[in-house]
């Protein structure tokens, strides 16, 4: 018997599956009132988010570490599309509360997305990562969170990851559909691999869209503190403060090993080569390239 909370069930909107709770209060999901001076930050699930968030917040505080450790990450910055039962309070209810200028946080898709981001033209960050680790690290997480449905069979949840039928829909439409829409909107794209490699230049493009000037110096305590190793040890960034019931760090980290090529681990040759194949068709046309290894 699966021990998971039944209302974690995968409900469809507009052919997109997300959580039930999600699902269950879209309209206000959907009639979410952005306000211009707002941060979106944007990506499929798993593919850094909590990076590029401390990112963003160190860069808007300065390179302040003091002030992002004042508290958990998930307060700073609201989960937009994150329903959880009472008493906990949704994400859109957190971010009307929270003044302005607001850090917000959003897996959906661009065609998900509350129309009054686009009308306000706020400033999008979407950090892409390849789908090979992507897919690891969601196996994982569905294994320590008590928020989605357990992930059963690791052949048959990739099976289910590749064709889209995980939350949050299809790893390929996501990705392109952030793609597409960067040409009409303030939207910076960004590859989770660059930043790995090259986290100094990657967090100066950050800075440059967002308008704040870095000195070198600050740029590296920016580096220094956003770095894997700093944030999984960090209780304001390791998600380790939420209670068991929602994670269960026992069964594995939040935040597990942070690197390129871990899918290596874990998919056969066979499927690591189907999944280039299906890439190379779906994404041919797109003009995005995602590395799976540095």
């Amino acid at each position: 018997m699966d021990p998971k909370p039944k209302g974690w069930r995968l409900v469809k909107i507009e052919g997109v599956p997300l959580a039930e709770l999600t699902a269950k209060n879209w309209n206000q999901i959907k009639d979410f009132q952005a306000r211009p001076d707002d941060v979106l930050i944007c990506t499929f699930p798993k593919a850094g988010t909590a990076w590029i968030q401390e990112i963003v917040e160190m860069i808007l505080h300065g390179g302040d570490s003091q002030k992002c450790d004042q508290l958990p990450i998930y307060q700073r910055s609201p989960f937009l599309d994150l329903f959880l039962p009472k008493p906990y309070l949704a994400g859109v209810k957190e971010a009307e509360e929270m003044p302005s200028p607001r850090i917000l946080k959003t897996h959906l898709s661009a065609k998900l997305l509350p129309p009054s981001f686009w009308k306000q033209n706020c400033k999008i960050i979407y950090l892409a990562r390849n789908i090979k680790d992507s897919a690891v690290s969601s196996f994982c997480f569905h294994q320590m969170t008590h928020l989605l449905p357990s992930p059963g069979d690791w052949n048959d949840f990739l099976e289910n990851y590749i064709a889209g039928e995980c939350t949050y829909g299809s790893w390929f439409d996501h990705v392109c559909g952030w793609w597409e829409a960067k040409d009409h909107y303030p939207i910076l794209y960004l590859f989770y691999e660059d930043l790995k490699e090259n986290p100094a230049q990657e967090i100066g493009k950050v800075a440059r869209f967002l308008g704040v000037e870095l000195p070198e110096s600050v740029l590296s305590q920016i580096v220094q503190h956003t770095a894997f190793k700093s944030m999984k040890v960090n209780p304001m960034t390791n998600f380790s403060t939420l209670p068991s019931s929602i994670l269960d760090h026992t069964v594995s980290s939040y935040m597990r090993k942070g690197t390129v090529g871990d899918w290596k681990e874990h998919l056969t040759v066979a499927q690591s080569e189907r999944i280039d194949d299906i890439c190379a068709q779906k994404l041919r046309d797109s003009g995005l390239i995602f590395r799976t290894q540095l």
